[in-house]
């Protein structure tokens, strides 16, 4: 049984969105993903999702992709990305995924996930956030995000916590010191978070902050493979 992680799959099977605008990498990726899965990914394994999942601006137009996702090997657990339009509320989401006999997908919002008996997997969205260029709408959606990591960590009692957001919470010189501050305070093991692409991946930071290993997950800084991290 191993554990994975990826985010912005960005697809989009049921509507008109090619990725091949934002450069050749991306041509038919949802191929290199299914390929990449196949070869890494069994029926007994997990991976998590970190957002941007589908292009959709609703559920039903969003069929196709979580049909895709499903078909994939192994359980997957989602969050929500600042691209997943189709996100609505989490009895919805599951109501939609019974309907198209989809079981193998599951929800991290306000919640924490199990892998094995001593892995608890915890996340949400984050944001960024600046106290120099945001503004109020800002920090009310970041208390939010904050209020929905803290729950998934205390959800999580004892066991060991890897995180999972979209947004990462260093960037270049940016710091989300909260969220930070959160993932030492809880002793997380793991971070893993996406959103950003192409030459700016360079920017992310990759490597180990108060006990706190980070990685980045977006799918074409993965070259569309799922990362392994357990």
């Amino acid at each position: 049984m191993s554990l994975f992680a990826i985010g912005d799959l960005h697809l989009s099977l049921g509507g008109d969105k090619p990725m091949d605008i934002f450069g050749a990498r991306w041509a038919q990726h949802h191929l290199r993903l299914e390929a990449s899965f196949s070869r890494l990914v069994g029926p007994g394994d997990t991976t998590v999702l970190c957002g941007d999942l589908s292009w959709s601006m609703d559920l039903a137009g969003a069929k196709e992709d979580f049909l895709f996702i499903h078909r994939l090997p192994g359980k997957k657990y989602i969050l929500k990305g600042n691209h997943d339009y189709w996100w609505s509320t989490a009895a919805k989401l599951r109501n939609f995924f019974q309907e198209l006999g989809i079981d193998s997908i599951e929800i991290l919002h306000n919640s924490c996930g199990p892998y094995g008996e001593d892995v608890a997997l915890c996340g949400t969205r984050g944001w960024f956030y600046e106290e120099e260029r945001s503004d109020a709408h800002d920090r009310k959606i970041l208390s939010r995000e904050l209020g929905r990591l803290e729950t998934s960590l205390k959800l999580a009692g004892e066991k060991r916590k890897f995180v999972f957001l979209h947004y990462p919470p260093r960037y270049g010189d940016y710091r989300c010191r909260e969220i930070l501050e959160l993932l030492r305070d809880y002793r997380a093991e793991v971070c893993c978070a996406g959103h950003i692409h192409g030459s700016a991946c360079r920017m992310a930071f990759e490597g180990v902050q108060d006990g706190v290993r980070h990685h980045l997950v977006s799918a074409d800084h993965l070259g569309f493979a799922p990362l392994r991290l357990l």
